[in-house]
């Protein structure tokens, strides 16, 4: 079979783009069979002809063989990975090599999937269905982290922050959680649920949230309500990352001595991920630079930390992110102020 694009009769959306690879004209034809019904085929006989479509028509799924003339199919597919333009294409190995090793060094080389020879047309369609259902459910993923980050610095946009100050506070939040002791997927939640800590910023009106004076007294209780804004912006979930959003924008005001807003909680009843917040928010408010005051050094800023150790702040998580001191230092430069 030559190289060239099924394509069936045009629908809106488009059905996805799968691209088969292998040496022999039989095996694409049956693929062809199996699947041209439910989706768009690109054809190709060998490695090289596979890492140039893929670059030019980017398919949402490649099917690809390993014993093939010239470039193997585990050569191709480290190809594929090692290119940032196709490494998010999920690759299903289709092979007649069915032994245990075989299997591991498909796997090792960055396939999701392994399909032995001879075909079963059930189980190739099904397992292209679920590799493309999980495709959609990373992208649905992602768009609704950017939705996230950009409401978070929708919000900075009212106040006189900036965005580094959301990256700054972020990873400084990410860097104690993993010092507390979350586990990886854990502290990405934080890292990604921390931008929105101030997004109740948005209900407050400009005279109060930019005035360059004190605000007095009915001022001020309006610019503490931003934590309640925040968590009805935000919502009620029962877990993930907006729930950890949420108890951010409503606790990290809240301070250790029961002093805080806007619920005074104090100690252990403050959520832990808002005590988190708490400590990336003022370390990274003190040592940048505002309209209104310049930049704190690190050291005034450390000393200021200890001050309010047991008081604003969880005093065991000020020891741990102190002792990170040159991990945030790392984040303060890679993130400064442009």
């Amino acid at each position: 079979m030559n190289d060239q694009t099924f394509r069936p009769a045009a629908t809106t959306p488009q059905p996805p783009l799968i691209l088969a690879v292998d040496d022999e004209a039989s095996n694409l034809q049956l693929l062809r069979q199996i699947l041209q019904d439910q989706y768009r085929l690109l054809f190709a006989k060998d490695g090289a002809r596979a890492l140039e479509l893929a670059r030019q028509e980017r398919p949402a799924l490649i099917l690809l063989d390993v014993m093939m003339p010239g470039m193997s199919g585990h050569d191709a597919c480290r190809q594929l990975k090692a290119d940032p333009a196709t490494a998010g294409i999920p690759v299903i190995f289709v092979t007649a090599l069915s032994s245990p090793e075989d299997e591991v060094e498909g796997f090792d080389a960055g396939a999701v999937d392994y399909i032995t020879k001879p075909v079963s047309a059930p189980i190739v369609r099904a397992r292209v269905r679920t590799h493309l259902s999980l495709v959609r459910l990373d992208e649905l993923k992602e768009t609704r982290l950017q939705i996230v980050q950009r409401l978070g610095l929708a919000a900075e946009y009212k106040d006189n922050e900036t965005g580094m100050h959301v990256i700054r506070m972020s990873h400084y939040a990410r860097l104690l959680g993993v010092a507390v002791g979350m586990d990886e997927t854990q502290a990405d939640d934080l890292l990604h649920a921390a931008p929105m800590h101030d997004v109740g910023k948005i209900g407050i009106p400009d005279r109060i949230l930019q005035k360059p004076a004190a605000l007095d007294k009915d001022e001020w209780a309006i610019m503490q309500s931003h934590a309640l804004i925040g968590g009805d912006i935000i919502g009620e979930h029962p877990h993930g990352m907006l729930k950890l959003a949420r108890d951010i924008a409503l606790t990290h005001h809240e301070k250790w001595d029961g002093s805080g807003y806007p619920n005074g909680l104090a100690g252990s009843a403050i959520p832990l991920v808002g005590r988190i917040v708490a400590i990336a928010d003022v370390f990274d408010a003190l040592t940048s630079a505002r309209p209104y005051k310049a930049a704190w050094p690190v050291e005034e800023a450390v000393q200021y930390m200890k001050q309010q150790r047991g008081r604003h702040f969880d005093p065991e998580l000020v020891d741990l992110f102190l002792q990170q001191l040159p991990a945030i230092r790392a984040i303060m430069d890679k993130w400064a102020e442009r």
